[in-house]
C-alpha cells in the first residue's frame, strides 16, 4: 500500500492548485481524478477547464468579435463585407485551448512531482482512499491527510429532463455543432446569461425562463437593472417569475410549458439549456460509511481551516458551503495545504469577487446596497458613469458604471460594483483595497493613469465624499 501524506481528491482548480502546494510544501501528495476522455486517456482540471469557465469564456470572446464585426466596427471607419460565421473553426479553437491548458496542468504536477492518478476514489475508515482506476483494476492509498476537491455538476429538474438533444444542461450547450435558430434557456443566472449572450450574438433568438421573480438576486439591484436593460437591447428575452412545469419533445423541437403572472404559457424551441445552477459532487465518496458529514444539500461543513467533521479529512471549493467558484476553491486549496503543513492561512470569504462575463461585464465584491439597508448598515455610497471616462469614449464603451459603498463612520470600504467593459478585471483593485480595510479616501488619493477605465474606480470614490471631478 502506498503511503502519502496528502491525497487529493479532484483535479479542478480546486484540487490541482491544492496538490501543487502541498508538494511545494515539502509533502508528499498524490492527487486522484476519474475525468477521462473518449480514448481513456486522464483528463485534468475539472469543470472550469473542460465544460465551464474556460470554454464558455472562449466562446464568449469568439461571438463577441463576431458581434463587433456585424455591429461595431464601422463606427471606428472599418468596413467588412463578406464576412460569415464558421461555427466549427470557432469550436475547434475552444477544444483547443482546452488541450493546452489541460496539458500545461500535468506539466505543473509532474513539475511539482505530486503522483496523478485517474480513477474514482473512495473513502476507506482510518484516511485510507480506494482508487477503482481507468484498467478496471483497485489500488488503496493510505493518507496522513485527505482533501476532497470533488466540485459540483449540474441541477437536472424533473420539469425538462436531459436527452442530450434537444435538451442539454451547460455543458452540452457548450458543443452546439449549429445555431440554434430559436433557443430556450431555463434559468437567468451566471450561466444562463453567458451562454445565452454567446448564441445570441451568433443569430439565435434567446429566450431566458427564470423561477425568481427578481433579476440576480445575489448582486446589487441597481448594477443588474442596468446589465438586464442592456441585455434585453441586445436581444435577449428575459421573463422573471417563469416556472418550467413541462417540456414535450416535438421532431427536432421541444415544447416548454411555464407559469408566469399571466397564467400557463407554452413555447417552441429548437433547443432548451437546463441551467438553474449546480450541486456538489460528494454522494459517491463513501462519506456516509465513514460518517463524514454533510448537509441537506451535499455539501460537507468545515471549520476556519477547511476541516470536516473527521481528523485528517478535509474539504475544498464546490463541496464545501459558499459560492461555486474556481477562484474560491484555488484559494482555499493554497489555505487548507498550508494549514496541514502548521503555516498560518485565512480566507477572507467576505472579498472573493463575483463577475458575469457577457457585455457588458458585471462584478462586485463585498455588500449590495440591498444587503446593508437589511442589516441596519449606515453608509454612503459614489458612483461614476462609464459615459464620462475618456477612455471609454474612445474605446466605443459607454455602457455602465462604478459604484462604491463606505461605512457613513469610518469610511472603510464595504462593497463595490462595476457594470461595464473590463469590470472582471477592475474588479481586483477593489478586492485589493478591501483586503486592506481600506478606505473610500485612500482609494481617491491613489493616483490613477490616465486615460484609463480604472480611472472610473477613482472618481467613484471621489463621489463617496461628493467630491467627483468629471460627473
Amino acid at each position: 500500500m502506498k503511503t502519502f501524506d496528502v491525497v487529493v481528491i479532484g483535479a479542478g482548480p480546486g484540487g490541482y492548485v491544492a496538490a501543487i502546494r502541498c508538494a511545494q510544501l515539502g509533502l508528499k501528495t498524490a492527487c486522484v481524478d476519474k475525468w477521462q476522455d473518449d480514448t481513456g486517456k486522464a483528463v485534468l482540471g475539472g469543470t472550469c477547464l473542460n465544460v465551464g469557465c474556460i470554454p464558455s469564456k472562449a466562446l464568449l470572446e469568439s461571438s463577441h468579435h463576431y458581434h463587433n464585426l456585424k455591429h461595431n466596427f464601422a463606427a471606428h471607419g472599418i468596413s467588412v463585407t463578406g464576412a460569415k460565421l464558421d461555427l466549427a473553426t470557432m469550436q475547434k479553437r475552444r477544444e483547443t485551448i482546452i488541450g493546452n491548458l489541460g496539458q500545461g496542468i500535468a506539466g505543473l504536477l509532474r513539475k511539482n512531482k505530486v503522483t496523478s492518478l485517474c480513477g474514482h476514489a473512495r473513502l476507506l475508515p482510518q484516511n485510507q482512499v480506494e482508487i477503482s482506476l481507468a484498467d478496471g483494476t483497485k489500488e488503496t492509498l493510505q493518507a496522513k491527510n485527505i482533501i476532497i476537491a470533488t466540485g459540483s455538476t449540474p441541477v437536472e429538474i424533473p420539469s425538462a429532463p436531459l436527452n442530450g438533444d434537444t435538451i442539454v444542461d451547460s455543458s452540452g450547450a457548450l458543443t452546439f455543432t449549429r445555431v440554434p435558430k430559436r433557443l430556450g434557456i431555463v434559468g437567468a443566472g451566471v450561466i444562463g446569461l453567458e451562454l445565452g449572450s454567446v448564441w445570441s450574438r451568433l443569430g439565435s433568438e434567446v429566450v431566458l425562463l427564470e423561477a425568481l421573480d427578481t433579476f440576480l438576486p445575489a448582486a446589487d439591484q441597481q448594477v443588474a437593472a442596468g446589465l438586464r436593460k442592456s441585455l434585453t437591447a441586445q436581444g435577449l428575452d428575459i421573463r422573471l417569475g417563469a416556472r418550467v412545469s413541462g417540456t414535450r419533445k416535438k421532431g427536432k423541437k421541444v415544447t416548454v410549458t411555464y407559469s408566469d403572472a399571466k397564467g400557463e404559457q407554452k413555447l417552441d424551441f429548437d433547443r432548451l439549456v437546463v441551467a438553474v445552477g449546480r450541486r456538489p459532487v460528494t454522494d459517491q465518496l463513501g462519506a456516509d460509511e465513514i460518517v463524514l458529514e454533510r448537509d441537506q444539500t451535499g455539501r460537507i461543513p468545515v471549520n476556519a481551516q477547511g476541516q470536516s467533521n473527521l481528523p485528517g479529512i478535509y474539504a475544498i471549493g464546490d463541496a464545501t458551503a459558499g459560492p461555486m467558484l474556481a477562484h474560491k476553491a484555488s484559494e482555499e486549496g493554497v489555505a487548507v495545504a498550508e494549514a496541514i503543513a502548521g503555516q498560518a492561512s485565512k480566507i477572507d470569504h467576505d472579498c472573493i469577487p463575483g463577475v458575469i462575463y457577457t457585455h457588458p461585464e458585471l462584478a462586485w465584491v463585498g455588500e449590495t446596497e440591498e444587503s446593508l439597508k437589511a442589516a441596519g448598515t449606515k453608509y454612503r455610497k459614489g458612483s461614476f458613469p462609464y459615459l464620462a471616462s475618456g477612455r471609454a469614449q474612445g474605446a466605443g464603451e459607454t455602457e455602465g458604471m462604478v459604484k462604491i459603498l463606505a461605512d457613513s463612520q469610518t469610511d472603510r470600504i464595504l462593497g463595490v460594483h462595476i457594470f461595464g467593459a473590463q469590470a472582471s478585471e477592475l474588479i481586483a483593485e477593489a478586492v485589493t483595497a478591501m483586503e486592506f480595510s481600506a478606505s473610500a479616501e485612500d482609494l481617491a488619493r491613489t493616483i490613477h493613469a490616465h486615460p484609463t477605465l480604472a480611472e472610473t474606480l477613482h472618481e467613484a470614490a471621489l463621489a463617496v465624499d461628493g467630491r467627483a471631478i468629471h460627473f
